[in-house]
């Protein structure tokens, strides 16, 4: 029944409704509408008329903490020319970043003035400052930039304004001049914007605390809107609606002076207060705060209870010309955070969302579109070269939950740890959930030896690793490590039936066959369960590219949804799509050093990683043209012979680093390196460490395996 029509089609006649009842059901008729507006409105503010993915990836400013995003953090392969902290960093034209100032390696005061562009790089000289400064506030205010006080060495209330000007070779300045004064010294301080005015927040006078809050529209001129409750030094400040957000930082008199705090403050200007609102996780002094996509972030800063960081656990590695020892930076009482954590106003607390690849404290930070860049910095008594990006990325999971921040967030991340003869099972945290072999499993009657691949099948319940220098494949019942089935013999090439030399990139079908690539007997085999060959692709020994008799040494041999394989050859550096009864699809020669495991990313695209020194990741179409390139030449992006690149549902790419000892993801976008387990060129097998990693797979929960979805 539809509407409670009867069935002769007329509605029944009801009694009087009495006016008071009326009354009631209209007052509750208008509260329903009025939260229906509320949540209308929120969607509007919550991206518009954005697409629903877009809409998704960016929350209201008074979202719920399972509504916030994580953050994606990741350091950018390129750094700038020498160490700096404590500068001001604004965005300028064109989009380009403007480094003003600082605090060199040698402690002294900067007066540079620098502009980058923050993918690409590098920094180049454009302006200088009429007084060097370090720890001063600035914003863009019309077409100029303006630096409020600082130290220099002693702290100043100059206010120093620098015209910008965006032409075909980028941003160009000049000389700063003095544009006024602020009503007394300030250095340590922060700068936000809400609208036309600009809100000059924390700091001290060299002695005394500068609790006022100044607004400025001129940059020139300053009231006060507020006085802090709690007066810092070095805070994480950003602006969220029409408030401004303090978080942590020096106390400056009373007992704590001189200590990282854990207050949370909120001022809002409009009423001229400031009060105390909640308390963060940790106590924190120069941290950096940031709103990216309406999302407010709190990254880095210095905290007496900071857990020492285990190397290679979810950080990256910088070498000498990525930091210098600072004369006086740090405290033996305190740690550089990595921790990155979005602010929930609603519960008025900081939730996890993510972690920089490099610890920071005291480094500046800007905002351009939807990414925010933090430039420079100190890292446990170094100053540092890096720029490192940051933004929310639903993604990488939601902020609060156990493994905000991962590339694989809700996956877990199988490792064949070639080097050291086992496979790791991380969950997003980075924690070692399942590894083989282990105490209380079956033995491997061939003896588990040199895992060059691991790929998950039959719906997570086993995995299938060729042991490349054992000669062998073998599946394993996960978890309990039982040997289910295997080929080869242990130690013992050959190319007769039942025999393999050096067996790369084994796979199942969905027919339950078994796919490898023998490459040091030139052939690929498609083999029954019963230990039958039922397809050879090339011929025994003879390794030349001459499709289809023969193949150079092939080393990968990718399934793909049409039933095909994906060949990768090393002699002669050919990606080939073979049929398993090896009729040749289409070949190309690729201006590669060693291709590695290719894999389909589309229709006609595809992604192979060059096992080389550096390393590449390339996307390339059936024609050989180069639709991407990933190449760093020098620094913590430098790869070492990466064998195995693939694409996650993240959107980054997944690689194992072999001779660096890591895996580590990478953002197609920004080149900037996002994640990475393992410590640099350093071998081991404890928290943290791998040896020669060669192969991964992602298992999500539901037993799916998103890299290669059309494997059985």
């Amino acid at each position: 029944m539809i509407g409670n029509v009867t069935a002769a089609g007329r509605r029944p006649r009801r009694r009087p409704v009495p006016a008071r009842i009326r009354r009631r059901r209209a007052a509750a008729v208008l509260a329903v509408l009025a939260v229906i507006l509320a949540i209308w409105l929120a969607a509007r503010q919550d991206g518009g008329t954005s697409s629903p993915q877009r809409a998704a990836a960016s929350p209201s400013p008074t979202a719920g903490p399972h509504r916030l995003p994580a953050a994606e953090a990741g350091l950018m392969p390129w750094h700038l020319a020498a160490p700096i902290s404590r500068e001001v960093v604004m965005r300028g034209p064109r989009g380009q970043l403007i480094v003003f100032g600082g605090l060199t390696a040698g402690g002294a005061s900067a007066n540079g003035v620098y502009a980058f562009r923050a993918v690409t790089g590098p920094a180049r000289r454009i302006g200088a400052l009429k007084a060097p400064v370090h720890d001063a506030a600035g914003v863009i205010l019309g077409h100029g930039a303006f630096v409020f006080g600082g130290g220099s060495p002693a702290t100043v209330g100059t206010v120093q304004a620098l015209a910008l000007r965006g032409g075909r070779r980028g941003t160009a300045a000049g000389t700063a001049t003095t544009a006024g004064s602020l009503p007394r010294p300030r250095s340590d301080a922060a700068a936000v914007t809400i609208g036309p005015a600009t809100y000059i927040v924390g700091g001290y006078d060299g002695s005394r605390p500068d609790a006022p809050v100044l607004a400025t529209t001129s940059g020139r001129t300053f009231t006060t809107v507020a006085t802090l409750r709690v007066p810092v030094r070095y805070p994480a400040v950003a602006a969220l609606g029409k408030r401004i957000f303090v978080f942590g930082g020096l106390a400056i008199t009373g007992p704590h002076a001189g200590r990282p705090l854990a207050t949370i403050q909120a001022i809002d200007p409009a009423r001229h207060t400031a009060s105390v609102i909640g308390h963060l996780p940790e106590p924190l002094a120069g941290a950096a705060a940031m709103t990216v996509r309406g999302e407010l972030f709190v990254a880095g800063g210095e905290s007496p209870a900071a857990p020492r960081l285990v190397p290679g656990f979810g950080t990256t590695q910088l070498g000498p010309a990525w930091r210098a020892r600072g004369a006086g930076l740090g405290t033996p009482a305190t740690r550089t955070v990595s921790t990155v954590w979005a602010f929930d106003p609603a519960a008025k607390r900081l939730l996890p969302a993510g972690r920089l690849q490099v610890p920071v404290s005291h480094a500046a930070v800007a905002v351009s579109g939807a990414t925010a860049w933090i430039v420079g910095g100190e890292s446990n008594g170094s100053q540092v070269t890096s720029v490192q990006m940051l933004r929310p990325n639903r993604a990488f999971g939601t902020s609060g939950a156990p493994g905000a921040g991962s590339p694989y967030f809700g996956g877990r991340l199988l490792i064949a740890d070639r080097g050291n003869n086992r496979l790791l099972l991380l969950d997003p945290r980075m924690h070692v959930v399942w590894r083989y072999p282990s105490p209380g499993m079956p033995r491997d009657p061939l003896g588990f030896y040199f895992p060059d691949d691991a790929f998950f099948t039959g719906h997570g319940t086993a995995i299938i690793s060729n042991q490349e220098q054992n000669d062998t494949i073998v599946v394993i019942a996960y978890p309990s490590g039982k040997i289910v089935w295997s080929y080869g013999h242990a130690r013992r090439p050959g190319t007769a039936a039942g025999y393999l030399h050096e067996p790369d990139d084994a796979y199942v079908l969905k027919n339950g066959q078994i796919t490898v690539a023998d490459a040091n007997n030139c052939r690929v085999l498609v083999i029954r369960r019963n230990g039958t060959v039922v397809h050879q692709i090339g011929t025994n020994g003879v390794c030349v590219h001459h499709p289809p008799a023969s193949m150079g040494t092939p080393n990968g041999d990718t399934p793909l949804a049409n039933g095909n394989l994906l060949v990768s050859e090393i002699n002669g550096s050919w990606v080939s799509e073979y049929t398993p009864a090896g009729k040749l699809v289409w070949a190309v020669h690729l201006p590669i050093s060693y291709p590695s495991d290719p894999q389909q990313l589309g229709p006609g695209r595809y992604l192979v990683a060059d096992y080389a020194s550096p390393g590449q990741i390339v996307e390339f179409n059936r024609k050989g043209h180069i639709l991407y390139r990933y190449r760093a030449w020098s620094g913590p992006g430098r790869l070492d012979h990466p064998s195995l690149a693939e694409l996650l549902p993240s959107g980054v790419f997944m690689v194992n680093d072999d001779f660096n000892n890591r895996m580590v993801a990478i953002d197609p976008a920004t080149h900037a390196l996002v994640w990475q387990y393992g410590v640099t060129g350093r071998r081991g097998t404890g928290r943290g460490r791998l040896y020669i990693p060669d192969g991964f797979d992602l298992l999500l929960p539901n037993g799916s395996t998103p890299t290669h979805r059309v494997t059985g």
